[in-house]
């Protein structure tokens, strides 16, 4: 027998109020039935001893007091699953929006995900192809791990998404039961637009599964979104054995909607106005990338955030730094000067990585070429330091050639067109060239026999 409880005690902005409930259940879905004989679809996120508090997911316009009628469907929020997800396009909430109607599901599942044997997990090995020098050599993308893109407002992080999604595929079997769910939240109509239509032209949709969150959808979808993303995502990976790679922009959106939520519900506000529970909400959406002992598929995580002011401090990227295992670094200085992607290298590390690159992955040399391009571009900041208190002219002559292999580094490595998809062992070859305009002796990480087999006396003609 299923009960209908007609009229809400109270409404606050996404939030009803019932008293005298039985046997409700935390995060339990509701059908809201309005006057007009519409109904939304909302879930419980407060229960004291009898009065329920329900988050409603298409706002709560519109609602009587006194004549709404609210049914306890006796489940949590679920979607429907199947290998059709593939090329389609869904609403925050999980909704077809592309106009090629319903999902056939194989399956139901939970939105919160099932929670994980830490003793299943498999350590991340082997690395994604991303096309792109600076994160393939400097900060590796390993399977099954979880590595942010910090961002700022303006920067070209869409771009670099895009790109990443276009160009991404496995090592070994070149993008055989490889696929992307791509999860956009908050973002304006022109952006969403930017990536279907990016997705569509170069062909990569049927590959993807896209769930856009709109800035004029309500801030409870947006909550919703990323945890869509990553079911669709766990049964891809777990159940259908894909390697499934997860981007979800923009995570400062998501923190943005959660901080709303809890101010709605009256919780105390910790740093900066977020709730004190949002390190355990950001973990509980990062920690579902891994691998498991019993699956052949693996999901790894890119989540893109925006810090606001370029504040690498801010709670968001704070957190996010704790739960994720390392971070690229977009670099409002390499933008202001043309660089595209502008990945700040320093800054940006990949903790997986000595793991997954060298013999047998990527290529032997692969952790000399990448400690020698940290160090001696450490070198270069140092070089730039000092030219700007005495001048370059007054530089030594290997801080002249620090300047140079710097500039060269920037014009050549980092930077890159959005449509330049290099492979790894060109990546490598293009960083050993670079080595090669400084002097032998100032290489210092690299052993000697390495050094005489890599090391091109003429490549100062290649850059030119």
């Amino acid at each position: 027998m299923s009960l209908q409880y007609v009229g809400l005690k109270e409404i606050n902005g996404p939030l009803v109020v019932l008293d005298n409930v039985e046997d409700a259940a935390y995060d339990e879905v509701v059908e809201i039935r309005l006057d007009n004989g519409g109904t939304r679809i909302g879930r419980v996120v407060e229960i004291s001893g009898k009065r329920v508090v329900l988050q409603v997911f298409e706002g709560t316009k519109g609602l009587s007091l006194k004549n709404t009628r609210t049914r306890f469907l006796g489940k949590p929020m679920e979607m429907p699953l199947s290998t059709e997800l593939l090329g389609r396009v869904f609403n925050g909430a999980g909704r077809p929006v592309d106009g090629l109607g319903e999902i056939f599901p194989e399956k139901y599942a939970d939105i919160n995900g099932q929670p994980l044997n830490p003793v299943s997990r498999t350590y991340p090995r082997n690395y994604i192809n991303t096309g792109i020098s600076s994160i393939d050599a400097l900060a590796t993308l390993i399977r099954g791990q979880k590595l942010p893109i910090f961002s700022g407002s303006g920067l070209s992080h869409n771009k670099l998404a895009v790109q990443i999604v276009r160009q991404a595929k496995i090592a070994e079997d070149n993008g055989q039961g490889f696929a992307v769910v791509f999860a956009a939240m908050g973002v304006k109509n022109d952006v969403a637009d930017y990536f279907r239509r990016s997705f569509e032209e170069s062909g990569v949709l049927q590959r993807v599964v896209m769930f856009l969150n709109l800035s004029n959808d309500p801030i409870i979808e947006r909550i919703l979104t990323p945890r869509c993303a990553l079911t669709a995502a766990e049964y891809l990976a777990f159940e259908k054995n894909m390697h499934i790679l997860v981007i979800l922009t923009d995570m400062t959106a998501y923190a943005e909607a959660v901080r709303e939520f809890s101010s709605s519900k009256g919780e105390i506000p910790g740093r900066k106005g977020y709730p004190g529970y949002l390190y355990s909400d950001l973990a509980s959406i990062y920690e579902r990338a891994g691998i498991i002992n019993d699956a052949q598929g693996s999901i790894t995580q890119i989540p893109i955030l925006t810090m606001p002011n370029d504040d690498i401090t801010h709670p968001v990227p704070d957190l996010t730094g704790y739960i994720t295992e390392g971070q690229i670094v977009l670099d409002r200085g390499l933008e202001q000067s043309g660089v595209y992607p502008p990945v700040s290298v320093l800054p940006s590390l990949s903790r997986l990585m000595k793991d997954g690159i060298g013999e047998g992955y990527t290529r032997a040399d692969h952790s000399a070429v990448s400690n020698q391009l940290f160090a001696s571009y450490a070198k270069v900041i140092d070089a730039r330091a000092l030219a700007s208190v005495i001048g370059e002219d007054e530089l030594s002559e290997l801080d002249k050639s620090y300047m140079h292999f710097g500039r060269m580094f920037e014009k050549y490595f980092v930077a890159q067109r959005d449509d330049d998809n290099r492979r790894i062992e060109e990546t490598l070859d293009l960083g050993w060239n670079l080595l090669s305009l400084l002097p032998e002796s100032a290489l210092e990480r690299v052993d000697e026999q390495l050094l005489k087999e890599k090391y091109n006396p003429s490549a100062a003609e290649l850059f030119e």
